[in-house]
């Protein structure tokens, strides 16, 4: 059962910042389809099963408890890395390279695969903590995958609802962000202590 929670806390983690990203089209009145979608998914899926898999291979490398060591360090690193990028200098530096990867009212393949491959590259590291942590590849490739899909298609249209609420001093994106940190320094801390 444990494992199973792990699984979903990763997957939750992994699919906040796509959220974040969707609103933020959503906002702008930037569509992305269906096909885009599920290449972001797809890419999210990749990156997720590269991370675990060098993650079961490193743990095989190193002995006894180093393995859950390194990867409840990874996480906390990753955590932090992602509660700092929510700040809101860092925020809008992300939001000119989001402006910059938009080029049209619904956005195609290209598109899809840059944004895709932006918004997965924590999937690598989380799924490299994920595999010394000794959980499946599969089931937590394909939920961060179902993950990343759901959140980009809701984000998008919640976006288009909710362009000016801010919680706090953060807009609804960056909070999503900053949930996705706190997942995952939770993760590191069950992982650690549970």
């Amino acid at each position: 059962m444990t494992a199973w929670l792990l699984i979903l806390g990763f997957a939750v983690s992994s699919s906040l910042d796509n959220l974040g990203v969707g609103i933020s089209y959503g906002i702008r009145g930037t569509r992305i389809g269906f096909s885009s979608n599920v290449v972001i998914a797809i890419i999210c899926f990749l990156f997720s099963m590269v991370g675990i898999l060098s993650g079961q291979w490193l743990s095989k490398v190193l002995p006894g408890i180093y393995p859950v060591l390194v990867g409840a360090f990874l996480l906390f690193i990753v955590g932090i890395r992602i509660i700092l990028l929510a700040l809101p200098r860092k925020k809008q530096h992300l939001s000119r390279e989001v402006e910059h990867i938009e080029t049209s009212r619904d956005i195609g393949l290209g598109e899809a695969i840059i944004l895709g491959v932006a918004l997965s590259v924590n999937a690598i590291t989380n799924g490299l903590g994920a595999g010394l942590l000794g959980l499946s590849p599969l089931a937590i490739s394909i939920t961060a995958a179902l993950g990343s899909f759901i959140t980009v298609w809701f984000g998008v249209l919640l976006g288009q609802k909710v362009a000016g609420i801010r919680i706090g001093s953060f807009t609804v994106g960056q909070f999503g962000t900053i949930l996705s940190g706190i997942m995952l320094l939770l993760i590191a801390s069950n992982s650690l202590f549970g």
